[in-house]
């Protein structure tokens, strides 16, 4: 096991040096007018004239050979200069990091809702093929499925909050703003859930979780239905294999057969899904977002990407892919201890 992750680590920086070949290859699209605003990190040096830019553009080598601004770019990264975003008015590493504990909150609330809820349901489905249970699990999956996260977003707003006024939008209510910002109010994660239980503010707690339900609850029913079917399906699949027979045949219990030898076995292709599911998450579901009002990455890049804000769109892809890569490492490391086979390639 630990050859293997070794292994895999190793891989690593291969696979993120690719990352960013392909990241900058995307600005080189750009004109060198536009790839200046990466190096801009102060408002004032946007009211620079045209003369000043062309200036710009010969001191940091814009028209030089690929390679040659492939590593002034790469040297840059490493030292958190992402460039300055006009759409958030500060540099694009602070807006990445300061927004990045409120995606986070959201990707937690959901991820617990669609992991637990989907390997349970998924289960309890199979387990119960073509009954009751099975029938409405399948009904909810199609349904999470079919629906556009934009479209249960908006009926979610009307209902709870237009009609019955239960769940507003945005990460807290007015006052709640004001007394998070306080000097008596500690900021230890910038996660509003978990600050508020940390200074032990139970009005803040309730305010937090009131705000985050709603978009939770719409970005865990998406990806839910996914991991629904994909369990159901594997599951049943397990059920039908011979050592699972040979198990019953054995005199052993019926829910001992179904978790400790069909579910893990089941969970295998599931692992993927899991993966790549929370990382594009904690990435920032952009729609989500943008429409419960919630300043995270997501709705960070939508304004970005309504703005041009090269700068921004190329520092969020940077942060998703390196994500990305991170998250199935961690997918991979997970697999090879559910089946040890992985280990010996």
């Amino acid at each position: 096991m630990i050859a293997y992750i070794l292994r895999r680590i190793f891989l690593l920086p291969f696979v993120l040096f690719g990352l960013t070949l392909l990241v900058f290859g995307m600005s080189m699209l750009l004109s060198p007018t536009q790839r200046v605003a990466t190096y801009i990190t102060s408002p004032a040096q946007l009211e620079l004239g045209e003369q000043s830019i062309d200036r710009l553009i010969a001191k940091y080598g814009l028209d030089d050979s690929f390679y040659i601004q492939y590593g002034r770019w790469i040297s840059n990264v490493l030292h958190g200069n992402l460039g300055w975003s006009e759409s958030a008015r500060r540099p694009v590493s602070d807006a990445l990091i300061d927004l990045l504990p409120a995606t986070a909150e959201l990707a937690l609330f959901s991820s617990i809702f669609i992991i637990f809820g989907g390997v349970w349901l998924g289960t309890l489905a199979a387990t119960h093929h073509n009954r009751l249970v099975d029938h409405i699990s399948r009904l909810f999956a199609t349904s999470g499925v079919s629906f556009p996260d934009f479209v249960f977003g908006l009926m979610a707003l009307m209902i709870f909050y237009g009609a019955l006024g239960l769940f507003p939008p945005g990460r807290l209510s007015a006052w709640a703003s004001q007394v998070v910002m306080s000097p008596e109010f500690h900021r230890y994660t910038k996660m509003n859930v978990l600050d508020s239980i940390i200074n032990r503010n139970w009005q803040i707690l309730l305010d937090a979780i009131r705000h985050v339900v709603l978009p939770a609850i719409t970005l865990g029913y998406i990806n839910w239905a996914l991991l629904l079917r994909m369990m159901r399906s594997s599951m049943l699949e397990t059920l039908r294999q011979d050592y699972v027979t040979t198990a019953r045949a054995k005199g052993l219990r019926e829910s001992i057969v179904n978790k400790r030898h069909a579910r893990r076995n089941a969970l295998l292709p599931v692992i993927t899904l899991i993966g790549i599911r929370v990382a594009s998450l904690m990435g920032g579901v952009v729609i989500t977002e943008t429409v419960f009002d919630y300043n995270g990455l997501g709705r960070f890049a939508a304004n970005a990407a309504r703005q041009l804000d090269f700068p921004a769109i190329l520092g969020f892809s940077l942060f998703f892919g390196t994500l990305l890569v991170v998250c199935n490492l961690a997918v991979d490391i997970l697999y090879a201890y559910l089946d040890p086979r992985v280990r010996l390639r």
